[in-house]
């Protein structure tokens, strides 16, 4: 073993790799976040400890616990190849909040918040929704998620929480999420009967939409996200303009007509200010259950085209497949239906992707324009 400069564990090691041998600067370079697939260096996320002997902190920005282990071994693998045998390594994951000013009243402890989108509906935007809030919790982090479909409101169902079941009112003004698999939720669904239409107008159902944001009670939320009604109108605007947004998804199909509105939705956001995250195509293909034939029913290669065109990753890609459905219908999303089916997978992946993008965008990005809406 080469000999290692004197230090300490409280030496600002990380500030600079200067004074270390030319080895252990290249061994640890070499250890690369598995979804972002950069070094823990370049992340800032790289504590040394202690030289000798040598021990490591990484700290990945995003809820990763199904990874942890299969991550810990790679690591030290990593560093035993490069010539540092018995490289003690602590992993601990800490989501990385959004660079923007802490959000006021009941949104102070939301550390991110993120905006599920699409151009039209009928996309598969609010399974996705729920989806991503149920693995993203799974995985480790504080989760919330409000319904902010208002027309059509679906968190109820979705999430199997009864007909008589509502948010406990608190101080006669106040509003307590409803726990359900871990996620705090709240749905302009839970104060309503299931038959009962929301006839508002634009102005009303925006008024509506942020006395939920603003009188819930969140508490402390890595992530809350935002299952935002279809298409690119007043409420969405109004929305994404009075909140401080860390980014938004855009959920779409290979189709050539739900491409179009995608594009829609990726230009709105960028008039709002607002960073797309990235693209989640939903029915990108279908198996059949009898001969196992893959076909491509609604096209292929949409979204990853329309993804270059915005130079945008495709964070996921999600078959048809009625276990999503059925699940979704039941009350019992494919991530907690069946957590360690494909379904469920590919749910977990898009969620390692999602936290990975918005970590990567919080540790670089400065704070993005506050934009306030003005009253017409």
């Amino acid at each position: 073993m080469m000999a290692m400069p004197e230090t300490s564990a409280n030496d600002d090691l990380n500030t600079s790799l200067h004074g270390l041998p030319p080895e252990l600067q290249t061994a640890l370079a070499s250890l690369v976040d598995p979804v972002l697939n950069e070094s823990y260096l370049s992340l800032d996320a790289l504590q040394i400890d202690t030289i000798e002997p040598l021990a490591l902190t990484v700290r990945p920005g995003y809820p990763m616990n199904s990874k942890l282990a299969a991550l810990s071994l790679g690591l030290r693998s990593r560093m035993d190849i490069a010539g540092f045998p018995g490289t003690a390594i602590r992993l601990e994951p800490d989501v990385v909040p959004a660079p923007s000013p802490a959000q006021s009243g009941h949104l102070a402890g939301v550390r991110n918040i993120v905006m599920v989108a699409s151009g039209k509906g009928g996309v598969g935007k609010s399974t996705t929704a729920v989806n991503l809030a149920l693995a993203l919790q799974a995985e480790g982090a504080s989760v919330g998620m409000l319904d902010a479909d208002i027309y059509g409101p679906s968190q109820r169902t979705m999430l199997g929480v009864a007909e008589d079941v509502q948010p406990e009112l608190v101080d006669g003004k106040f509003l307590k999420p409803i726990v359900r698999f871990g996620v705090r939720s709240m749905s302009v669904g839970y104060l309503s009967a299931e038959k009962t239409p929301m006839v508002w107008r634009g102005p009303m159902a925006t008024r509506a939409l942020q006395q939920l944001l603003e009188q819930t009670i969140w508490g402390d939320l890595d992530y809350l996200i935002i299952d935002m009604p279809p298409g690119t109108g007043d409420i969405q605007i109004s929305l994404a303009q009075r909140l401080k947004v860390s980014g938004a998804l855009i959920v779409t199909t290979p189709q050539e007509v739900a491409l179009i509105d995608a594009r829609k939705g990726i230009e709105m956001f960028a008039k709002v200010g607002i960073p797309v995250l990235g693209l989640v195509e939903n029915m990108a293909t279908h198996i059949c259950t009898n001969c196992g034939h893959e076909d491509d029913i609604f096209g292929q290669g949409g979204a990853s085209k329309l993804a270059a065109e915005y130079d945008l990753p495709v964070l996921g890609s999600l078959p048809l497949d009625k276990s999503i459905r059925e699940g979704a219908d039941a009350g019992l999303p494919s991530v907690v239906a069946d957590p360690m089916g494909p379904m469920a997978q590919a749910y977990f992946r898009l969620a390692h992707a999602t936290g990975g993008q918005l970590w990567k965008q919080n540790l670089r990005s400065g704070e993005p324009a506050e934009i306030l809406l003005t009253e017409s």
